[in-house]
């Protein structure tokens, strides 16, 4: 069966179309990528703009072209925390819905946690043992840990790079007294949720998952996306320890020139290095190791684990 993910996200909207059999890995077909940034496209209100809702809809018809002209058969659209959190989330649906026919499932923040946690958890084994999964979007934070594929605890927190930086970097280099300001906000954030996991024990294996992490982990050293999947990569704490405070210096510019950096994430690199560092630090780990599914297979995963016979 050939399928698609249409990701509505907070930085991007992505179809993923995968070929995909009930007990077998999925295999990625085609990748459609484009960026709108809905997290940065809101009103003093919390509501996406009109520009932001016309923009969004057009994408949607475009990766339902793409989708069709892939041969996918079977479509699973949802939308993350920049819907999810809009104040005009209903209106933001009722339009997409019915200017494209396609009705995205909202999921929620544990929810987005539980599925990432469930492809981290397919992408490592039991071998792992007790796992920690740290996944930093443009809108939120996920956490989620446990032994099992269903997460024992799950939370997600506003504190996706994209979000921080539209509210709190505005400058171009960021002034250094807004990122001392962030840095507190974000380990604030993060310390409320910690004794949740704590409870847990201490987890045998610790990954991320997502664009920021993969970035900050190339900066670290690791390989290069082309040189595959299999290739273990890691990011260390003692490495982001370094790069942050190089990175506050930076313009969006100069971040854009490094090695592995995106143009159109650069700029909000520095509040998603924050997150990470805070996030490895107040968790007590040393370094993380990146794991290529998250989100988007999780979707995937629990589709193919309905397909299954009883």
């Amino acid at each position: 069966m050939r399928l698609g993910v249409l990701d509505v996200g907070s930085n991007t909207v992505h179809l993923l179309v995968v070929d995909a059999h009930g007990g077998a890995r999925p295999l990625p077909a085609y990748s459609h990528k484009a960026e709108l940034k809905l997290a940065e496209l809101l009103d003093a209100e919390g509501a996406i703009t009109r520009a932001g809702v016309d923009r969004l809809v057009a994408t949607v018809r475009e990766a339902l072209q793409v989708a069709e002209d892939m041969g996918v058969e079977d479509l699973l659209p949802f939308a993350t925390s920049a819907v999810r959190e809009a104040s005009n989330d209903g209106e933001v649906l009722a339009r997409v819905a019915d200017e494209t026919g396609v009705h995205l499932r909202v999921l929620s923040g544990p929810d987005e946690a539980r599925l990432t946690f469930l492809a981290a958890r397919r992408w490592f084994g039991w071998s792992s043992g007790r796992l920690l999964v740290l996944d930093i979007g443009g809108g939120s934070l996920e956490i989620a840990c446990g032994h099992d594929e269903e997460a024992d605890a799950a939370v997600s927190l506003p504190l996706g790079a994209g979000r921080l930086t539209a509210a709190w970097l505005p400058g171009d280099p960021p002034d250094p007294e807004d990122v001392r300001a962030l840095r507190r906000h974000v380990r604030a954030e993060i310390a409320r949720v910690v004794g949740t996991f704590s409870r847990l024990g201490a987890p045998d294996h610790v990954v991320a998952t997502s664009k920021t992490f993969k970035q900050l982990a190339r900066l670290g050293g690791a390989a290069r996306s082309a040189e595959g999947l299999y290739v273990q990569r890691e990011l260390s704490r003692t490495s982001l320890e370094e790069w942050v405070p190089r990175l506050a210096t930076m313009t969006a510019a100069r971040r854009a020139e490094l090695p592995g950096v995106s143009e159109g994430r650069a700029h909000q690199l520095l509040a998603g290095a924050l997150v990470a560092e805070a996030a490895m630090d107040l968790f007590g780990t040393e370094r993380v190791e990146i794991c290529p599914w998250a989100l988007r297979e999780g979707v995937i995963l629990r589709r193919l684990d309905l397909l299954r016979p009883a």
